[in-house]
């Protein structure tokens, strides 16, 4: 029963719609919505595959149509009706992440606790800026950083933050590089820019996530700063590499940073820390390890080996929205020590000021680019306490033990060719056709044709086959996140990629007769 006296009901405007989510029948409220959006999830039409069949312009538009006229309503339909309609669509319309055959990305089905979690986080709606915005979302962030930062094995003095995602947090973390670099040179990034920096340049691999150069254009230092290191065969940043390429840097160049990577996007390839680590301490450059994809590893005792050498990195992009199982966003950036984040500190006088912080207000303002922030902790944290490291590592191993599966029978396949062995839970290959110059065009059509259908929903990259200087080939992936997936789901994944491409290739040559014929 919501308490509102008469006397405010009797106020000209007043309009009370529905139950304020944080107070206590606004939480019974929150879960009989939900319990009318899950009805409608159960009543819904769910594609038979991971996604809709049709043309992607098709599904959109019918995706759309349900919400009707792209116009404010003057009157709602209430939340019952909204919920139900929008979880209609979201089913009927959208990626079912749970289905066996969605291999595209790296998009996990998240945890149910995870999403019972969130709900519970915005029911509060707290940010942790301040501590008056919300102190136990303050506490469980930190409590979330401490845990990650002592499985990543880093000392004490470590820190962290939350942040909106992966790329986020390399933007940060590279940040924190640069000023710290420019400290060095006697330059204030901060207050006067980068204008007296001499040649700044971010050194990584040759496969190294996009978002470095993204983060590089951010930062004013221009995409042209990132130096690509060579990789070796296994996809692997190569040290004697790096380390030539520093010796030459000249006076006039400053190098911000290393940037590894544990579990490249598309490979899964880690790079080898600890001499990357004994690089950049020879010639005192911050390194960051982006372990967005490979931070999960550590919860497993099998994979757990394969990350050593993370705890000497200066900076760790994680990001559990992967090897985590949570609903996005969740991705968190460790440093060695607390010092690295002073240059995001900031005074103001109605958030955080001086006396109110010395008497023990203080909320964590001054570790990220976002002042309101949500409590993407809590969700993190209600996983970590309810499966614990074992029970985490059981769904990597699982997953990892598909992938080592699909190799297998790729492996086997004379139609497939493996382009590279698994590392964790992605598996990088090629349908070949009797003509390798089709082979591209061939391994494109046979991804679209499989989302168009809805059978299945897999990965797509580029990459060299036969070493530098060799043209980029069209590959497909499977990105396997699903620990309620089994070995059968997966060849039977192998089978409709088999089955397209042999669909695709007589349809090219099909086409090529008609072409001949004209």
């Amino acid at each position: 029963m919501i308490r509102t006296s008469d006397a405010a009901r009797r106020t000209p405007g007043y309009y009370f719609p529905t139950p304020l989510a944080g107070a206590p029948d606004g939480l019974a409220a929150v879960c009989a919505a939900l319990g009318h959006a899950l009805g409608a999830t159960r009543a819904a039409r769910r594609p038979e595959g991971p996604l809709p069949a049709g043309d992607p312009t098709a599904v959109l538009a019918a995706a759309g149509a349900p919400l009707g006229p792209a116009q404010l309503p003057t009157e709602g339909i209430g939340p019952e009706g909204a919920l139900r309609l929008l979880a209609r669509v979201l089913v009927e319309h959208g990626v079912d992440l749970t289905h066996p055959h969605a291999a595209a990305h790296l998009q996990p089905p998240p945890l149910a606790v995870a999403v019972a979690a969130d709900a519970l986080a915005d029911a509060g709606n707290a940010s942790v800026d301040t501590y008056d915005s919300g102190p136990s979302a303050i506490a469980v962030e930190r409590w979330v950083v401490d845990v990650l930062a002592r499985l990543a094995g880093l000392g004490p003095a470590a820190d962290g933050v939350l942040t909106p995602g992966g790329s986020l947090s390399n933007l940060l973390g590279l940040l924190l590089a640069r000023d710290a670099a420019a400290a060095r040179r006697g330059v204030d990034a901060r207050r006067h820019g980068i204008a007296a920096l001499p040649g700044p340049v971010v050194l990584c691999s040759e496969l190294v996530h996009f978002s470095v150069h993204r983060a590089c254009a951010a930062l004013g230092l221009g995409e042209f700063a990132v130096r690509a290191i060579p990789v070796d065969g296994r996809r692997r940043m190569r040290p004697e590499a790096l380390a030539g390429v520093l010796r030459n840097l000249g006076p006039e160049r400053t190098p911000l940073a290393v940037v590894a990577t544990a579990g490249n996007t598309d490979f899964g390839a880690i790079d080898p820390l600890p001499q990357l680590a004994e690089v950049t301490r020879e010639h005192g450059v911050w390194l960051h390890v982006d372990a967005a994809y490979g931070f999960g590893a550590l919860f497993s005792e099998h994979l757990a080996p394969r990350l050593a050498g993370l705890e000497l990195a200066d900076s760790i992009t994680v990001d559990l929205h992967k090897l985590g199982w949570q609903p996005a966003a969740a991705s968190v950036l460790l440093t060695a020590g607390a010092a690295a984040f002073a240059p995001l500190g900031r005074e103001v006088a109605y958030l955080n000021p001086a006396d109110d912080t010395d008497a023990g207000y203080e909320g964590l303002l001054g570790r990220s680019l976002q002042t309101t922030r949500r409590a993407d902790a809590v969700k993190i944290a209600a996983t970590l306490l309810a499966h614990g490291r074992r029970g985490l590592g059981r769904l990597v191993d699982t997953c990892h033990g598909l992938a080592t599966h699909a190799q297998q029978r790729i492996a086997a396949e004379p139609e497939l060719e493996l382009v590279c062995p698994v590392e964790l839970t992605t598996v990088v290959f090629r349908y070949r056709t009797p003509y390798p110059a089709m082979d591209d065009e061939v391994n494109a059509r046979l991804r679209r044709r499989l989302a168009e259908s809805g059978r299945a929903l897999v990965g797509r990259t580029a990459t060299r086959l036969a070493g530098p200087g060799s043209p980029r080939r069209v590959c497909l992936k499977f990105t396997l996140l699903n620990p309620a997936a089994t070995q059968r789901d997966v060849d039977a994944l192998v089978d409709a990629v088999l089955d397209a491409g042999r669909e695709c290739l007589t349809e090219l040559d099909r086409e090529l007769d008609e072409e001949g014929a004209a």
